[in-house]
Parts: C-alpha cells; sequence; structure tokens
C-alpha cells in the first residue's frame, strides 16, 4: 500500500506554491462547484476544488498532479475553512496526491481478486521499466502505487492511469499500453482482453445479448 504522507513543508515548497491561485478558468469552475451546495454548506466543495487544484497544478508541472501544502492551504482560504480540515480530506482519499507524481500515475491493484489473476507479475513488469512504489521515475514519467480494490475485480488484474482503467491485462498488455502513453498516444481503455466489450463472461455475453449494440428494451419480452 501507498505510504501517505505530506510533502515536507520547506522555504523551497513555499517559494514554488505560495503564489499558487486559479486560472480565470478554474476559478469559473470553482464558483460553479460551490453554487451548487446549499447556502450554508458552500464548504463542501472542498472535494471538488482539491481535484481541481491538483489538476492545475498537473498542468504546471506536466504531469498527473499534485497537493502541495500552500496550494491546500488556498483551497481552504477560498472556501473561508481550516487548513487542518482541508488536510483531514486531502489524506484520506486516495484521489489526491499528497507528493509530486510522474506524468502518469500507475495505480496497481493488488487485491485478492487482482492478485489471483497475476497482478504480482504486473507490478514486476512496473518495476522492470524502473518504476518504484512512492517516487518518480528517472525519466519523470511515472510513478507506480499499489492500491486496494478499485472495482474491476471481473475484469482483474486492472491498473489505473491517471483518469483511465485498463483491464484484463497480461504483461504483455501492460507493456503496450505503457508504450503508447511514453510515445505520447491515448491507448484504450477499459478492457485490453480482445473481442471482449466490457465485463461479459469471455467469449461473449450469455444473456441481455441485444444490448451489446444498443441499449434494447426487454420488457415487452418479459411481460
Amino acid at each position: 500500500m501507498a505510504n501517505r504522507h505530506l510533502e515536507p513543508d520547506t522555504p523551497e515548497l513555499r517559494a514554488r506554491w505560495s503564489s499558487f491561485a486559479w486560472t480565470e478558468e478554474n476559478r469559473t469552475k470553482a464558483d460553479k462547484f460551490i453554487a451548487s451546495y446549499p447556502e450554508g454548506r458552500q464548504k463542501s466543495a472542498v472535494m471538488p476544488l482539491l481535484d481541481l487544484a491538483q489538476r492545475q497544478v498537473g498542468t504546471e508541472t506536466d504531469t498527473q498532479g499534485w497537493l502541495p501544502l500552500p496550494v491546500m492551504e488556498y483551497v481552504a482560504q477560498y472556501l473561508d475553512m481550516p487548513i487542518i480540515r482541508v488536510v483531514e480530506v486531502a489524506t484520506f482519499y486516495f484521489m489526491y496526491n499528497l507528493v509530486p507524481v510522474g506524468k502518469f500515475h500507475v495505480q496497481v491493484c493488488g487485491t485478492t481478486p487482482c492478485m489471483l489473476r497475476g497482478s504480482d507479475d504486473i507490478i514486476a513488469a512496473c518495476k522492470k521499466r524502473g518504476m518504484e512504489k512512492g517516487t518518480v521515475s528517472a525519466d519523470g514519467l511515472w510513478t507506480l502505487t499499489e492500491v486496494e480494490c478499485m472495482g474491476n475485480c471481473a475484469t482483474a488484474p486492472m491498473v489505473q492511469i491517471n483518469d483511465g482503467n485498463y483491464e484484463d491485462l497480461t504483461v504483455e498488455r501492460l507493456d503496450a499500453v505503457l508504450d503508447a502513453l511514453a510515445a505520447g498516444g491515448q491507448p484504450s481503455e477499459g478492457t485490453q482482453e480482445p473481442g471482449r466489450h466490457t465485463s461479459e463472461p469471455s467469449g461473449g455475453p450469455t444473456t441481455l445479448k441485444d444490448m451489446v449494440s444498443e441499449n434494447h428494451d426487454y420488457r415487452g419480452e418479459w411481460a
């Protein structure tokens, strides 16, 4: 599992991130998020604002993004809430990165279904490419994290890379995905099993077959 900790609050960190402020586009998004909550509940927008801040940091650093403490302080000030409340949220949810990450954050599920389907080999393949858990690779491309179940047990093993899930992996399929990302491509997300559509049984669906190509209405047939 990931070693969750804040990046040390150093003078260098302050010098780089104390001037953080929303871009005009993100300020509009932040205000829209806040306005979607009832009066008196605007602090509930802390989660989407932290995600927005992380993405802005990612854009500025050409990485997946993370949350330096001064950036969390900015979010706290924007919502008029104590910084500790913002830190509590950021440290609880794995969607927030607390330390610098690479351009691609490779999160490998190591829970039982994925483990039984070969997640140890997936982790080994990542390490073979120079990834180490919790650090940024020498080329700045990769950060490796082992996480708990991400809900794709039927298509195990799987990894999440930034916002995309890649499922039904083998070492060869993972290498193809990583090679494509490193070359600036965007490999197809979801199952990597040829001929598989989503999470139906290998070989094709055995029920609701008409749903493969369209949103078929079965109600008349079941009446």
